[in-house]
């Protein structure tokens, strides 16, 4: 949304669609809208343009008298290598691409507004007339005719038609990109028109139903000079009558099926209130853990698994929902990952609450979920586009989205829902926050022991799956591809782990250490290879290199943390040992078997 102030000083706040609708029908009032978010002002001082702070939202007009210098050093910046442009003049380059959509979606009613001039028919002084292109359009035929016709007499073009020509092709070319809102209205024409498409097509005598396409732009031409700065009565009767008469062609042609559910998904926000519910749940389970066993822990405890359910529920109507909008498996890109890894991770920190019964693991549940969703909808933001986008060519595989995708994301799942588990672990351990209770570390170990079993599992077959996939596609089971190697990683250290243990190379510590490595094997096959700049079948490459090493770093700093516990309290061990006095034993010394 974008806040504005109106002409009495009250401020207005703009969604969306609002902003979009006055930058199509309202262009003269939308350049002055805050449009363009600048998180750098050097990027304006460089181009010669007035700042106003280091970060601030600028209008169109604000930023028109530097726009063709922004350009000049965008393409400039272009000749760089993506991976050695400092941050400005990635921004740089952004805000020209920013400023030529814009730009766009401004003129794209351009032909509808204006209309073309039919030089040479002023008369006695006056202004020469003007013509809607609609009605320009029927004339096609007798246009071409004529043209043809001088051709072949050798004639030159006739000023006045080369002129009005001219005009067509600039206005054609205003509204040939963006918006494809005309559904086609030949059945075999899959791919929805833009009304510069239109105009080109009746105007070269290439349109399957000429008419048809001259009455669209007619009525378009209407609903955009209805437009009144302060009535807006006569604007939304034309409009409903072009949404009408789309939206009839649409649901002839069976494509109108899944608007109504798209519209209600966005108009739901089901992540936001997902996020809403974690949010709190994550507050009432730190007041859960810090009043204990009391009657009011035992409400935050009710409260943290209502809130922690619901918003699991609520992320999980969501993916649903978008299965059924784009009719496909629920991972398809990156974004999907996020949301989808954020669902399981939450469910699977439920069901082990359900199994131990100890509090931890709820307490965790609405924490990673919080953390999952802000990831996704800063992620969201940060690529502002649509995630929802028709699949690339080598994901478009139903079969194998449902089963090796979702294996290997579910894999991912229970890899950072063991990490998850294991912080815990050292934390409370660490800190002197479980009081030394020795149940609740056994039923941490279990099941983060049950945890890195289940990721191994899924892992393994995640890979094998991939690999009968990519023979399938490419004709080569394996080509140590990144994204390949990143699935192996997590295979080889997952076994690994699980070896150590059971040999007895690690006890408990060691166990838990291992497995918050696991988060950074994890984080690299799924988000790392993304920086890496190769890759066959990566979601998608992104920025924000460096909160991935701030993961690492975390994780670093945790393990390191647990490994200093670890040796204090072995050296406290071994004084209470040399002082003759019997102690009890371990954790660390009860094996897996016996618990």
């Amino acid at each position: 949304s974008m806040k504005i102030k109106g002409k009495s000083g009250k401020t207005i706040t703009l969604s969306p669609t609002e902003w979009m609708m006055d930058s199509i029908f309202r262009p003269k009032l939308a350049v002055d809208l805050p449009t363009f978010g600048i998180d750098n002002s050097e990027i304006l001082s460089n181009a010669g343009i007035k700042i106003r702070g280091k970060r601030d939202r600028y209008s169109y007009s604000d930023i028109e008298e530097g726009r063709e210098k922004i350009i000049e050093l965008a393409l400039s910046y272009e000749k760089i290598a993506d991976n050695k442009r400092d941050p400005v003049q990635k921004q740089t380059i952004t805000l020209a691409y920013n400023i030529r959509n814009y730009e766009a979606i401004l003129g794209y009613m351009s032909f509808a507004r204006s209309g073309v001039t039919l030089a040479g028919t002023g008369t006695e002084g006056k202004p020469d007339r003007r013509a809607d292109i609609s009605d320009i359009m029927l004339t096609a035929p007798v246009i071409k005719r004529k043209l043809a016709e001088d051709q072949q007499a050798g004639l030159p073009m006739n000023p006045q038609m080369q002129n009005l020509l001219q005009q067509v092709v600039d206005l054609a070319n205003f509204s040939k990109f963006g918006l494809f809102m005309v559904p086609p209205s030949e059945k075999s024409q899959t791919t929805w028109n833009t009304a510069g498409n239109l105009i080109w097509a009746v105007m070269q005598q290439e349109a399957g139903d000429p008419m048809t396409a001259v009455a669209d732009i007619k009525v378009i031409e209407i609903v955009v000079r209805s437009v009144e700065p302060d009535d807006d009565k006569a604007f939304r009767k034309e409009l409903s009558v072009l949404h009408d008469r789309f939206v009839k062609r649409a649901e002839e042609r069976g494509q109108y099926k899944r608007i109504g559910l798209e519209a209600h998904y966005y108009r739901a926000d089901w992540f936001f209130w997902t996020m809403v519910c974690f949010v709190v749940g994550m507050v009432c389970a730190l007041v859960m853990w810090a009043t204990g066993r009391s009657t009011a822990g035992r409400i935050f405890t009710w409260l943290t698994g209502l809130l922690t359910t619901t918003g699991g529920v609520l992320c999980t109507i969501a993916i649903v929902e978008r299965c059924l909008i784009m009719r496909r498996p629920p991972v398809g890109n990156l974004y999907d990952t996020i949301i989808f890894i954020c669902a399981v991770v939450v469910a699977l920190c439920l069901i082990t609450e359900l199994m131990t019964k100890r509090r931890f693991a709820l307490g965790l549940a609405p924490i990673a979920g919080t953390l999952l969703i802000i990831l996704s909808r800063r992620y969201e933001l940060g690529e502002g586009k649509d995630h929802m986008d028709p699949l690339v060519a080598v994901l478009d595989s139903k079969f194998w989205l449902a089963t090796h995708v979702i294996t290997i994301a579910l894999g991912y799942c229970g890899g950072l829902a063991a990490a998850v588990l294991s912080s815990a672990y050292v934390l409370m351990r660490g800190l002197g926050l479980d009081n030394g209770e020795k149940d609740m570390r056994r039923s941490l170990t279990r099941a983060v022991y049950g945890m890195i079993c289940l990721t191994l599992f899924l892992s393994l077959v995640g890979t094998v799956l991939g690999g009968i996939w990519a023979n399938y596609s490419w004709g080569r089971f394996w080509g140590w591809d990144p994204k390949e190697n990143g699935a192996l990683m997590i295979v080889l250290w997952t076994l690994a782990i699980l070896h150590a243990r059971l040999g007895g190379y690690i006890k408990e510590w060691g166990l838990h250490l291992a497995s918050l490595f696991t988060a950074c094997v994890v984080v690299f096959s799924w988000w790392h290879v993304n920086f890496l700049g190769v890759g066959l079948h990566n979601y998608g490459f992104t920025a924000g290199k460096s909160s991935i090493w701030g993961f690492y770093c975390v994780v670093l700093a945790m393990m390191i943390f647990g490994v200093v516990v670890m040796f204090i309290e072995r050296q406290r061990k071994l004084a209470s040992s040399g002082n003759g006095r019997t102690q009890p034993q371990t954790s660390d010394e009860v094996s897996l078997e016996s618990r």
